[in-house]
């Protein structure tokens, strides 16, 4: 039987959502805030697992905010999933909840149906997560699994920031319409995994879908590339051909790089986009097309437009929905994730066992600029996997030029380390040191927060000022 922490405020609600949990066959605990329930998932020597499956968390409580509370869980380095609740339904507690971890989101007041979804997907991927190898958690490598859940769209696009978020609450809803989307971003941010989402949460999944580099493709081509060509249209049409648009009928086309397309075809394309409908070159009648047309690039076509490289009217035509792909130094919190997701690939195509990054490694990563983005970062993990002679990635696998960018973003900014969420401590250290070291080392964890170090450490924050003073007094 599944364990679950439930964790609200509200009497009546906590009532009614505790009756259909344990109606539907869980294992109910209760907390009234926060506070109540760290006390309920904080380790202890007697327990080697976690003692819950899943926790939902109300976001406004009293003395432990919901999204206090999962960050507290963060900071203890707890895996355990969390789906959070909140009567307001704030976007901005939507993607700090998505930032800090958390699994799913809910407003109050939710259905029946749409708890018991949620709770059953959340344990449902934390089963399958579990199941499957994970890495050691060691210098730094992350605890959960790392590659995307294949059964849920959007986790093709991995990360867990802010910007990240929302580009993933955009897909979901623009997938399920009809809208021609615009995909904008720099080279190597991952233009083709959005459209890919798009079109496996649409109402087309089923059908084809086909990518087209544009800028791939000489101009004399293009025409029969797209709309194909008959019998005897030129020289070498020895058989008729159905082009790209005929190809993904009842699918999504991606034209990737459009800003590449020649002047002269742009107009045949903003045709077709009207009408539905295309001619193969040499034809004399059009054939009728049912495509949903995904358009991808790195350039500015609104500056395109203004100076005649880009049609006006196509370009109006192409972004009746826009989504911006933000580059990777914009989302560096997703960057260790994304190392290992790669890391992962890379061992299996050159059949070697690298399991973990160490932390000075991940530091110096974040150092730089990545100009080449998503791509670029893949490209220097895989490398790393390639010279690696162990199963760590180490300083001396990376390229000298991010040694060097590190080098001296040292000189001018030290790297700050992530917090650690153990505490080494020699044999024969007096409980007063040991003390002291445990407030001091929470302190630099929840990054001076005294009013965090005392819920994590389950004391008072009058009793960290106390301690902190009688030490400085016996110095001095």
């Amino acid at each position: 039987m599944k364990r679950i922490l439930l964790v609200d405020d509200d009497p009546q609600s906590l009532e009614s959502t505790c009756k259909i949990l344990e109606y539907s066959g869980y294992q109910i605990a209760t907390a009234i805030d926060g506070q109540g329930a760290l006390e309920k998932v904080r380790p202890s020597p007697e327990r080697s697992e976690p003692a819950f499956d899943l926790i939902i968390s109300d976001v406004r409580m009293p003395k432990l905010g919901g999204l206090e509370f999962l960050r507290a869980l963060t900071l203890c380095g707890d895996s355990v999933p969390v789906i959070l609740m909140t009567a307001y339904g704030r976007v901005e507690d939507a993607v700090w909840a998505m930032k800090l971890g958390a699994v799913d989101f809910l407003t109050k007041p939710f259905k029946r149906q749409a708890l018991l979804s949620a709770v059953e997907a959340a344990l449902a991927r934390s089963k399958k997560n579990s199941s499957q190898p994970r890495l050691e958690k060691n210098s730094g490598s992350p605890s959960e699994t790392l590659g995307p859940d294949p059964e849920r769209s959007t986790d093709l696009i991995l990360g867990r920031s802010a910007s990240i978020g929302a580009l993933k609450s955009v897909i979901h809803q623009v997938a399920p319409t009809h809208a021609t989307v615009l995909v904008t971003g720099e080279s190597g941010t991952g233009k083709e995994l959005v459209a890919r989402c798009l079109h496996s949460l649409s109402t087309r999944a089923k059908g084809p879908f086909i990518a087209l580099n544009c800028a791939a493709v000489p101009e004399q081509l293009m025409e029969s590339e797209l709309f194909g060509f008959e019998r005897g249209a030129f020289t070498g049409a020895q058989m008729p051909k159905e082009g790209l648009f005929e190809a993904a009928h009842g699918g999504t086309l991606l034209l990737d790089e459009i800003g590449d397309m020649p002047l002269a075809l742009q107009a045949k394309l903003l045709r077709v986009l009207q009408e539905q409908e295309v001619r193969r070159v040499g034809a004399t009648s059009t054939r009728k097309v049912d495509v949903r047309v995904i358009a991808a690039t790195h350039k500015n076509l609104k500056e395109a437009a203004q100076t005649g490289a880009f049609r006006q009217d196509l370009h109006y035509r192409l972004e009746v929905i826009g989504i911006q792909v933000p580059p990777l130094r914009d989302r560096i919190d997703d960057l260790e994730e994304l190392c290992y997701s790669f890391l992962r690939r890379a061992g299996k195509r050159h059949h070697k066992l690298v399991q973990s990054i160490s932390t000075e490694t991940v530091e110096i990563l974040k150092c730089h600029t990545w100009p080449g983005n998503v791509r670029e970062l893949s490209n220097v993990i895989e490398r790393a996997v390639i010279f690696a002679q162990g199963s760590q990635i180490t300083q001396a696998e990376l390229p000298p030029h991010l040694l060097e960018g590190a080098r001296i973003q040292r000189k001018s900014s030290p790297i700050r380390g992530e917090p650690q969420s153990m505490i080494e401590v020699p044999l024969g250290t007096s409980l007063k040191d040991v003390e002291e070291l445990l407030i001091r080392k929470t302190l630099e964890a929840t990054d001076g927060d005294k009013n965090m170090t005392a819920r994590l450490l389950g004391i008072h924050s009058r009793t960290i000022d106390r301690r902190l003073e009688k030490r400085t007094e016996a110095e001095d």
